[in-house]
This record gives C-alpha cells, sequence and structure tokens, in this order.
C-alpha cells in the first residue's frame, strides 16, 4: 500500500474538507441522492448513490456484488485513483455503508465527513449535477471489506480479532431481541458497548481517547462491529474509525447469524 493511501485519513472534519477542497485528486461524493443534492451540496461535489449492502452473502455472491459496484462506480465517474470523501446529512448512517460498499469494489482511499452536511458551515451550491461516467477504472474487488458469517465463524478463537456487539444489553444477553430472530443471544467472545455510547452527538462521535476507553483496545486493533441488522454497527463502525481502529461492519449481523443453527451463541 503506497504512503498517499495509508496516509489518507479515515474520517475528516469540515475544516481538513475545505482546506483541501478543489484539490484535482479529491473527490466529494454525496450520498444523500442527486434531489437532495440538487437542493444545496458542497460546491464541486458529485451524487454518489451505490445502494445498500446486502443482508447476507457468501464470498461467490460478494464477488458478484463487489462487480456491480465497481460498475456503479465507474457510472458515477469514480476511478480509484481519486480520494473520496462521502458526505450524508449529517448523522452518518448514509456515508458508512457506502464507505463499506467503495472499499468492497477495491477503492483504496475512502474517507468519510463527520457531521456531513449539517456540520458543513461552508458556500453551498444548488442546482443538479451531469454525472460523466468512465470506462476503465483502478478497481478490484476487496472481499476482506465484507466481513461474512463464514470469516467470523473461523476467527473465534483469533486474539488478534475483536467482534463489538453494539446493541442493547437485553438483546446481548438474550433476554430480549427481535421476535424475528429464531434464536437470542450474541457471538461467542463478542465485547458489548451500545452503540450510543460511542456518540457525544448526532454523527459526531466521542473523543477518540474516550472510545478506546469504552472499547479497551490499542490504537489500531482489528475490530468487527454488529447489531441486528447492520445499521447500528455502521455508524459504530464510523466512530471506531475515528478513534483509529482498523474497523469494519458485519451487515448481516444478529440477523443472518441466529439464523443459521451451526453457528455458536452465548447467552
Amino acid at each position: 500500500m503506497s504512503s498517499q493511501v495509508s496516509e489518507f485519513p479515515a474520517v475528516v472534519d469540515a475544516a481538513w474538507l475545505a482546506a483541501h477542497l478543489g484539490e484535482d485528486d479529491l473527490v466529494v461524493g454525496d450520498v444523500r441522492g442527486p434531489n437532495a443534492h440538487a437542493r444545496g451540496h458542497i460546491p464541486g461535489s458529485r451524487p454518489l448513490v451505490l445502494g445498500s449492502p446486502p443482508p447476507s452473502a457468501d464470498e461467490a455472491s460478494l464477488q458478484e456484488f463487489a462487480q456491480e459496484v465497481m460498475l456503479r462506480l465507474r457510472r458515477h465517474g469514480i476511478t480509484g485513483r481519486e480520494r473520496l470523501v462521502l458526505v450524508d446529512r449529517g448523522d452518518g448512517v448514509g456515508a458508512m455503508p457506502t464507505a463499506q460498499l467503495a472499499e468492497l469494489a477495491g477503492h483504496p482511499q475512502v474517507s468519510i465527513l463527520l457531521g456531513g452536511m449539517a456540520g458543513w458551515t461552508g458556500d453551498v451550491e444548488t442546482g443538479f449535477y451531469e454525472l460523466a461516467p468512465v470506462r476503465e477504472a483502478d478497481l478490484e474487488p476487496n472481499l476482506h471489506a465484507f466481513p461474512t458469517r463464514s470469516e467470523l465463524a473461523g476467527r473465534l478463537d483469533d486474539r488478534s480479532l475483536t467482534i463489538l456487539d453494539v446493541r442493547r444489553d437485553d438483546e446481548y444477553t438474550g433476554r430480549g431481541g427481535s421476535a424475528c430472530d429464531p434464536r437470542q443471544g450474541h457471538i461467542p467472545g463478542a465485547k458489548h458497548v451500545e452503540v450510543g455510547a460511542l456518540y457525544g452527538g448526532p454523527g459526531m462521535p466521542e473523543s477518540p481517547e474516550r472510545i478506546r476507553e469504552l472499547v479497551g483496545l490499542p490504537e489500531g486493533a482489528e475490530v468487527v462491529a454488529y447489531c441486528h441488522s447492520g445499521s447500528r454497527s455502521a455508524l459504530a463502525t464510523l466512530a471506531l474509525r475515528s478513534a483509529g481502529y482498523d474497523a469494519r461492519n458485519y451487515a448481516g449481523s444478529w440477523h443472518e447469524w441466529s439464523r443459521h443453527p451451526e453457528l455458536p451463541l452465548e447467552r
């Protein structure tokens, strides 16, 4: 991995983006959709809609899905050679899943604007953006970006990986949970930190020091977060990345894990 890639931060704030806006290799992708983008957007940004992560996946389906996401990126003029900053409405819910899909398609330089449009205090433009698709791109599927039940099941005894359950306490213990799930409990060995504890306000994570105190791991540790269906854990992954963790989101989460009786659980 080049130094340029490794030095690109996983998250940026509005001051960082304002200082770098307009640089030739920087692309700002607005994940709110074309209509919201047209009503008001960061100057020079473009709408970028990649869809949602699948609720369950194996290696074969991920390979196929990654190819589709690569096509979607090319339709939006994304080549993989740019630094890509993603912007949502400000709650973090939209940007992190898009980042995961871009990474699955092999984009090596993806960051998220903390606070999104709600935290942007610079100039705003209006009007529709005309996409300019590209035929070629430097993208190769990166299946590591998308944790699967098979990976986690095979790494339950791997001390280099921490699985983090960010659901409510009753979901984690198995005393409660969603009625649609055939089994209740948590993935064996999973740590438990509710997602709300990682945030000081909507879309704004706690300080890196506070997050590392809550999680109990040093900066750089590998963490996979999960919840019930991948939404809360996507938000947790954003906070974990802001604290310097090598964090990924298990999109299938408990909704998928509980449906496979061969997978172990704890209560």
